[in-house]
Formats: C-alpha cells, sequence, structure tokens
C-alpha cells in the first residue's frame, strides 16, 4: 500500500511548550488514513518535528504500508533524514535514529520538502496538541 505522510512539530519558544502532528494519506486518494498528535512538554522546534515524523512513521507501519512518501515543511529533517546533512545535534540523534529504523522496517520512504501552507492538516494536528496541553 502506498501512502503519504505529512508530519509537522513546533514549540511555542525554543524550547518551549511542544507538540506534533502527522497524518497519513492514501497515496491515490488522499483520503486521510490516520492522524496522531501528541503533546511533549517543553522541546525544541526540531525535536518536535522529529517526533512528528517518528509519529507518522508509526501509523503507516500499523496501516501495513510498503511504499511511503514523507511530506514535512522541516527542510532541516528532510535533508537529515534523506542523507544530505549531518545530524550534528546530539538531541537529535536518536530521535533521526528511532526514524530511520522505521523507514527500514517500512522498506524505506522518500522525504520531500512542502511549505508549510501545504501541510496544514498535520499543523493543525500539531497546534491542537500544543493547545490542548496548556489547557485551551
Amino acid at each position: 500500500m502506498k501512502v503519504i505522510v505529512e508530519a509537522d512539530g513546533g514549540s511555542r519558544g525554543n524550547p518551549g511548550p511542544a507538540g506534533y502532528g502527522a497524518v497519513v494519506l492514501d497515496a491515490a486518494t488522499e483520503e486521510v488514513l490516520a492522524e496522531r498528535h501528541g503533546g511533549l512538554g517543553i522541546a525544541t522546534n526540531n525535536v518536535a518535528e522529529y517526533q512528528g515524523l517518528i509519529a507518522g512513521l508509526q501509523a503507516a507501519r500499523e496501516l501495513g504500508a510498503s511504499d511511503v512518501e514523507v511530506r514535512m515543511d522541516s527542510k532541516l529533517v528532510v535533508e537529515q533524514m534523506s542523507g544530505r546533512w549531518q545530524i550534528k545535534h546530539p538531541a537529535l540523534r536518536p530521535l533521526a535514529a528511532e526514524a530511520a529504523a522505521l523507514v527500514r522496517e517500512l522498506g524505506g520512504a522518500t522525504f520531500g520538502w512542502i511549505p508549510r501552507a501545504r501541510n496544514s492538516k498535520a499543523d493543525a494536528l500539531a497546534n491542537k496538541a500544543m493547545d490542548a496541553q496548556a489547557g485551551r
């Protein structure tokens, strides 16, 4: 099954109250197959972005996906997961390793950058998680 994972994460302050969101779409119809979101307490924006990616890849695995296209508005995560940029920050290395292990389990994935405006579903879920964490 071919799916698209759109993932996002954010923090209100950097670091600050953080959350992530991910949506898995059917690649042919773009029907929403799964949504994930959650609060992270205090974290950086980049940690939240990786957590969104991990949540999306886990959801794709649960659905039995075998062909995954990841779309994110985080240039950093896309470039690091594509192997074009080094992962220098020590807090991101275990998250990238976890995401890479999920990619291997899925049989591979492609990564592409999209503008924030095209990542609105995942962004809305990340904001929902941050709002819930703030008691809103």
